[in-house]
């Protein structure tokens, strides 16, 4: 077993060689001044720290101490820092506590009783560890959890429907083909607490003169062939969801049913004369410009804001950096699972061709490659050639070179955090720097692994 790492920040040489000898048990690195402990910090990424406040260049007063307390809860928030100090051992105590130490020892140490906080201080780590790791855990069986993300863009979209999911609002979703615009329908389901069931229905499969039966059910005997009374799409999602995929492509004629039924909340079945209540939640999603069809009138303007108390725009795969390769990565597990012998992973070549590639049919596309490279690839891994990946386009590029910089780096950081699937030294040693520089980038950057 790999035994803890403790950070001991002392300037005292006696006291180093004292600590390192108590703490036999655990692996000890030591440091003598705040470059140091954060360099140190950096590289192991210790869970403890004992750190002493009396540092140089102020080994009689408090100052660095509390200078390096604060840099490395900077670096660290987790980290469980325990601070000693002889300096004005009660108020040292109290406002270490206050920014954020998780104890304080007064000077002279007890090995013994100090030995006993930091054994607690690792107990309670990898608590907090757990904890975390069991609640992202159960975040990913919530209703939006079957959606693999790691952009902020995607991430926005998601905390936005989360919000609205329990209010009684009707939703749009809009965006192009392939971007998960039912996943999203059924997750908004799914969070709303509704007990009825999530009813999908894409209004451009279905021919204009079936739509209507489909919708709204019919009567035995309302026309030939209707030889026994079906409930429609609507009438089936009372007391859950009704999703009305590409409602763009519905005809004019049938848009009128559909507002009266918003407006009104009931429905008649095709040669029914009996008014039928229906409590549902409606939420409908297209690919095409609404408003330009409302323009055009195309699009009843008045079923436009009866669909669209809550309008969501889902960015396209090109628009969220990183995700199309951890995607990629949850594709194959999918349709490889059981299958022996199969492609276990994506050689770097995949990737890169993943990363750049536009993604035109956006996630629906990926998966169809991801599927068809996992049946053709003859080795272990997945190739560029396996995906069958043409060049991609040159987009246009904006002329302000701070701009282009920082956005490179940020996509840089992106594709290379999903493909070390987040691991910070894997990340550093795919971009080629340092994980103290690549930790800098993405505090500068507000990125997270």
């Amino acid at each position: 077993m790999t035994p803890k790492t403790l950070l001991i920040v002392e300037d005292d040489l006696a006291l180093q060689r004292q600590l390192r000898w108590a703490y036999d048990g655990y692996r000890v690195l030591v440091a003598a001044d705040r470059d140091e402990a954060l360099t140190l910090l950096r590289a192991e990424e210790p869970a403890v720290v004992t750190l002493d406040l009396g540092l140089p260049p102020d080994p009689d007063g408090t100052s660095e101490g509390f200078a390096t307390l604060a840099a490395m809860l900077a670096l660290k928030p987790d980290l469980k820092v325990i601070v000693a100090s002889g300096h004005g051992a009660h108020e040292s105590a109290l406002r270490a506590i206050a920014e954020g130490a998780y104890d304080f020892y007064a000077k002279p140490i007890d090995i013994d009783a100090l030995g006993l906080i930091v054994a607690r201080a690792f107990h309670v780590h990898a608590l907090e560890a757990e904890n975390r790791r069991l609640a992202e855990r159960a975040a990913g069986t919530t209703a939006l959890g079957g959606l693999i993300t790691a952009s902020p863009e995607m991430l926005k979209v998601t905390r936005t429907i989360e919000r609205v999911a329990s209010a009684d609002v009707s939703v749009l979703l809009l965006g192009a083909s392939g971007t998960g615009k039912e996943l999203l329908a059924r997750g908004l389901h799914e969070a709303s607490g509704r007990r009825g069931a999530f009813v999908a229905i894409n209004c451009a499969a279905i021919p204009e003169t079936l739509l209507e039966s489909e919708l709204f059910g019919h009567e035995k005997g309302a026309f030939t062939g209707a030889v026994k009374t079906v409930e429609g799409k609507i009438e089936q999602a009372h007391g859950g969801t009704l999703f009305l995929d590409e409602i763009g492509d519905v005809p004019l004629p049938l848009q009128v049913k559909l507002l009266r039924f918003l407006q009104e909340r009931v429905i008649e079945r095709i040669g029914g004369r009996r008014a039928i209540p229906i409590d549902t939640r409606v939420v409908s999603a297209t690919h095409r410009d609404v408003d330009q069809m409302v323009a055009a009138e195309r699009f009843r303007e008045d079923l436009y804001y009866r669909l669209a108390e809550i309008v969501v725009r889902i960015p396209s795969l090109a628009e969220r950096p990183g995700d199309a390769g951890l995607l990629a990565r949850a594709f194959l597990a999918k349709h490889t699972a059981g299958v022996k012998g199969a492609a276990t992973g994506f050689a770097p070549d995949a990737l890169a061709a993943i990363d750049a590639h536009p993604w035109p049919g956006n996630v629906r596309e990926l998966e169809n490659r991801v599927k068809r490279a996992a049946i053709m690839a003859d080795g272990a891994r997945v190739t560029a050639a396996d995906l069958d990946l043409g060049q991609p386009a040159d987009g246009a590029t904006p002329i302000n070179l701070r701009a282009v910089r920082e956005a490179a780096d940020r996509g840089a950081i992106r594709h290379a955090l999903a493909r070390a699937d987040g691991n910070i030294s894997g990340t550093a040693r795919l971009l080629g720097i340092s994980r103290p520089t690549l930790y800098d980038l993405m505090k500068a950057y507000d990125l997270q692994p």
